[in-house]
């Protein structure tokens, strides 16, 4: 497929939509045009139609910046519902797209550490020094080796001690919030652009380090698995988040709901997508990411699906949520989604 120049890049939306950019949108739209018209006998072409759709609509655009800085917990109470997949791989997506972004890894296993290829060995400068002994940030934050812009603050087994330890100090619950704080005034001192998104991944409980990333943050995203349980799960957590908003943290809120997981062919994960989108339809996001194997297989590699496989139907997935998230919180910015942005004939991908 002929690469697409990258359109023109701006702190604000028109500029985006000069001369340059409309010839860009004309010239996606030819290549969307030219593409081959499925039938109801070839259901595999149009599987095929979607991806090669998604892949022109999303090749080499630049997001639209948001007006501040995002900070965005990403929260489950149940666990393997894709949050440290989510995290890792919209953080990835949105720095590709030509944003600043800063993952938080505040999850003991480290996986979102893993999966951004950092270093996060015993002894690493991480999330632990700065909540436990109050270390700057910007001493232990580190920039992906795969995606330029894409910064974590990695997380190391000694996390793991840090529920026990927060215990007994002062301000316990907003230690993040205060270091956060801190290290975006330091880049603004030291002249650094400024981090567009972050992104903060949780462990599955409800502990002081999952409290923390509630108060840090002022948006919860929340990733659902197309599964029964993952709508009891749902109401839990929206409770805790109430407890939250009432005694530390007004300012946070539901801002996004991400379908995982998804797979079309069973009829359990259409209805738990329809009763999701019934009870939220602002929040969910039209784009809902498949089961793929890529996007499982990414991590053991060091790697995010952006970077392992980016033509992967799970990867095109995420960066066509990424998009969503990110037009979301810039008005007028919003372009159409292309045919299939809900999973469409969501297979497991097996490429």
């Amino acid at each position: 497929m002929e690469d697409l120049p990258d359109p023109q890049s701006g702190t604000d939306v028109s500029s985006a939509r000069g001369a340059h950019g409309d010839q860009d949108e004309a010239r996606r739209a030819a290549l969307v045009d030219s593409l081959p018209r499925p039938s109801a006998d070839t259901p595999l072409l149009a599987e095929l139609q979607i991806d090669a759709r998604r892949r022109i609509e999303l090749r080499g655009r630049k997001f639209p910046r948001p007006e501040r800085t995002r900070v965005i917990t990403v929260a489950n109470q149940k666990g393997g519902v894709g949050k440290t997949t989510t995290t890792v791989n919209l953080a990835a997506a949105l720095a590709q797209a030509g944003l600043q972004v800063l993952v938080l890894d505040n999850d003991p296993q480290g996986n979102a550490s893993t999966a951004l290829g950092v270093d996060h060995r015993a002894g690493t400068p991480s999330i632990y020094e700065v909540l436990v002994d109050g270390s700057p940030m910007h001493e232990a934050v580190q920039e992906s080796p795969d995606v330029p812009g894409l910064w974590c603050l990695p997380a190391t087994i000694d996390l793991s001690g840090a529920e026990i330890e927060l215990v007994s100090m002062v301000a316990r619950e907003t230690r993040l919030r205060t270091a956060l704080d801190a290290y975006l005034d330091w880049r603004d001192t030291q002249g650094l652009e400024r981090i567009d998104y972050v992104f903060v991944d949780c462990p599955p409980s409800l502990g002081l380090l999952t409290v923390n990333a509630f108060v840090v943050a002022r948006e919860v995203l929340i990733p659902i698995q197309c599964e029964y349980y993952a709508l009891e799960g749902l109401s839990q957590l929206l409770k805790t988040i109430e407890l939250i908003q009432a005694h530390l943290n007004p300012e946070l809120a539901v801002s996004t709901i991400l379908l995982t997981m998804y797979d079309a062919r069973t009829n359990l994960a259409q209805q738990v997508a329809q009763e999701v989108r019934t009870h939220f339809p602002e929040r969910t996001l039209r784009t809902t990411v498949p089961r793929s194997v890529r996007i499982s297989e990414a991590p053991s590699y060091g790697q995010t699906v952006m970077t392992y496989d980016g033509g992967s139907s799970g990867a095109l997935a995420y960066l066509e949520a990424a998009r969503e998230l990110a037009e979301r919180a810039v008005p007028g910015a919003t372009t159409p989604i292309t045919a299939g942005a809900t999973g469409g004939p969501a297979q497991e991908d097996q490429q």
